[in-house]
């Protein structure tokens, strides 16, 4: 150690660490940022849970103040000058790192770490990227960051976490930590831990993540995991995780996970975890529920699929990623059996446990037909609930980037656009563009009003609300947007100067202008949107014996009068109706002639907005052919109350859902 350096260890008292899970930025240079996140970054929890058991340790000395601070650029703007300024306190030394840098993420992380670095910060970048690829591969953009004194990490660090502390407490950090061939156990680590603060910037504040295993045996070409987390799964011991899941729900409230083992299914302990799941909701009374990842076999494995339902699975992700057998021979996926995907999705809908798999687009033998083709297979033959679309890309650290480096084929320079939703990479099947718009095109027919429709009608109702959920989140993310689910949000905020290195920092006034118009159209989309699932939801909503018995009976009067229904003539078949449904409340003949302003009487008879869409469709080409006069005042003013009221129906069932649901499930379950 050198005489500086034990100067300022005697100096140094507190050791700030900052983690940064770093974005991406958008095809303008802008960060990808959200005023509302859909998930929490698990990365971000697991270092948080272990820089906290070191403070609870002591492990850096028992006179060394440890203090922890994290920031999640997908959803929060990174206070880089506070953070370099905080290193300039007396006694204060701090330590940034960059953590869980995907391919895509590796431009952003890179120009922070600059910024870091140039106000004399240390610096640590860590993730599938850094980590995936071979010494041998390592190219200028690395190199160049070693360079200038940032640290890579390669590879998992629970068993190494706290050397690295100290290292960059002593200031004695090395260029690059290789931890590939030391994957740590993952038995009585720290389970990924719940911030509070954080988990209000999403959605769902009450959504947790947790590795419960890492690893997958498979040996798919397009994937990063085996390069980096290996082939042989390791598992966090099932005591850690219950301690943790009871710990959280009392003090948090977290009642759903996602669970982001690659593969639950090759988890040894996975009997274990759903049997403890299942004990804590029936014997703690804990509402658990949970998403998890599973391959195409998980459905065979003896009581996976019935143990899984009783544990409070909601949703499986599958990783299908095609029904050509050429393309699934080509990407080493032999363990999936086209032949055997209905059976398999007919096994989780029989659970009640709804289905979303993945799928790739740009394999060798794809074309813009077959893919039109596959996606009418998976909606009219297989009947998945959920597909999420990707576009095969050469991930580095993945059997697919390596073939093509070695043979010298055409690779995209810009990891920024290795997101899964730009061409990186020449197909021979697609002319340039054709592959992007083929992939949009699958999910504009894949989420179709129609098929939507046909989900919801036919989904279970421990599903319904979750669905419909996503596919805000989904025609949001790709439709609004223009982008893909796994990184988008509620509400984009475009910070005016943090803009990617080369693009120009506009104006205010030019930025303002900007944004208006972009506000203005997202407005619109939005609206659309709304009424789009405020549609979906009138048509394929479950009803009760007493509505479906009084819309009867009003059908039957009104073909007897062939015209409106009157009040007496309303009163009518609402007797008619309780006759056969004698709990039905008939309303008094006052309450039936303010009809319009009735919300339990529109709540029970309407099936769909569509001639109130006509009216104001009608309303408007009369605006905008200047025929005013043609435009009914109270006809717009009936009509904006009926919208008005059935909006305000649709939000109520939306909010209320998560509660009704769950007790309806306690109760059939129970």
């Amino acid at each position: 150690m050198t005489p500086q350096a034990s100067a300022k260890k005697t100096v140094c008292r507190r050791l700030n660490v900052v983690l940064i899970k770093p974005s991406k930025y958008d095809d303008d240079g802008y960060v990808i940022r959200h005023f509302r996140g859909v998930l929490p970054s698990n990365t971000l929890a697991c270092l948080l849970s272990l820089t906290e058991d070191l403070k609870r340790r002591r492990a850096l000395g028992f006179d060394i103040e440890l203090r922890t601070r994290i920031f999640d650029d997908t959803v929060q703007p990174i206070p880089v000058d506070r953070i370099i300024h905080s290193n300039k306190l007396p006694r204060n030394r701090t330590v940034v790192a960059l953590v869980g840098v995907q391919s895509n993420q590796f431009p952003r992380a890179a120009d922070l770490a600059r910024r870091f670095r140039s106000g004399g910060l240390q610096v640590l970048i860590g993730g599938f990227h850094v980590s995936g690829i071979p010494f041998s591969e390592i190219g200028s953009g690395i190199q160049e960051l070693t360079d200038l004194g940032i640290t890579i990490v390669k590879g998992e660090v629970e068993e190494t976490w706290g050397d690295i502390l100290e290292d960059a407490l002593h200031d004695r950090l090395r260029p690059i930590y290789d931890f590939l061939d030391r994957k740590p156990d993952l038995c009585n680590q720290p389970v990924p831990m719940i911030n509070p603060a954080y988990q209000r910037l999403f959605i769902a504040s009450k959504i947790g993540t947790i590795d419960c295993s890492r690893g997958c045996p498979y040996n798919c070409s397009f994937c990063t995991i085996i390069s980096v987390q290996g082939r042989k799964v390791r598992f966090r011991s099932v005591e850690t995780l219950t301690s943790a899941i009871r710990d959280n729900y009392k003090r948090f409230g977290i009642n759903y996970y996602f669970f982001t083992d690659d593969n639950f299914a090759r988890n040894a302990c996975w009997r274990d975890v759903f049997e403890m799941l299942a004990r804590l909701r029936v014997e703690e009374g804990i509402p658990i529920c949970f998403m998890i990842q599973a391959d195409t076999q998980s459905y065979k494995i003896a009581d996976f699929i019935e143990l899984a339902s009783l544990a409070g699975c909601t949703q499986v992700f599958i990783g299908m990623e095609s029904i050509n057998p050429e393309n699934l021979k080509a990407a080493g996926k032999a363990q999936n059996k086209i032949q055997e995907y209905r059976e398999m999705i007919a096994a989780w809908h029989g659970a009640k446990i709804a289905t979303h798999i993945a799928y790739i687009i740009g394999f060798p033998f794809d074309t813009p037909e077959s893919v039109e083709k596959d996606v009418n297979s998976l909606k009219q033959d297989l009947g998945v609930e959920q597909a999420s679309f990707f576009m095969l890309t050469p991930l580095p650290g993945s059997q697919d980037h390596a073939r093509m480096l070695h043979a010298g084929e055409f690779m995209e320079p810009d990891l920024n656009s290795y997101d899964s939703f730009h061409e990186t990479t020449r197909h021979p099947n697609f002319a340039p563009g054709e592959w992007y718009a083929t992939y949009r095109k699958a999910w504009r027919s894949f989420y179709s009003f129609e098929y939507m429709r046909d989900v919801l009608a036919n989904a279970n109702p421990e599903n319904y609300w979750n669905i419909l959920r996503n596919f805000i989140w989904y025609k949001n993310s790709v439709h609004i947007e223009g982008g893909h689910p796994m990184i988008h949000g509620l509400f984009r905020i475009k910070d005016r100067t943090d803009r990617r290195p080369g693009f120009p920092v506009e104006s205010r006034v030019r930025h303002f202008a900007r944004r208006f118009r972009e506000v203005r159209r997202l407005i619109r989309k939005w609206i659309a949107l709304l009424l789009e699932m405020e549609e979906l939801w009138l048509q394929t909503r479950k009803r009760s014996e007493a509505e479906l018995r009084l819309i009867s009976e009003l059908k039957r009067v009104r073909a007897e009068v062939n015209r409106n229904l009157r009040t007496a003539e309303l009163q009518v078949a609402y007797y008619r109706a309780m006759a056969h449904v004698p709990e039905l409340r008939v309303p008094s003949r006052l309450s039936l002639a303010f009809r319009d302003l009735n919300l339990d009487f529109a709540r029970r008879v309407t099936y769909s907005r569509m001639d109130i869409q006509k009216f104001w469709n009608k309303t408007w080409k009369c605006w905008r052919r200047r025929k005013i006069f043609a435009i009914r005042p109270q006809g717009v003013f009936l009509n904006f109350l009926r919208d008005a009221r059935l909006m305000f129906l649709f939000a109520v069932a939306f909010l209320r859902a998560d509660r009704n649901l769950k007790q309806d499930e306690w109760r059939a379950t129970y």
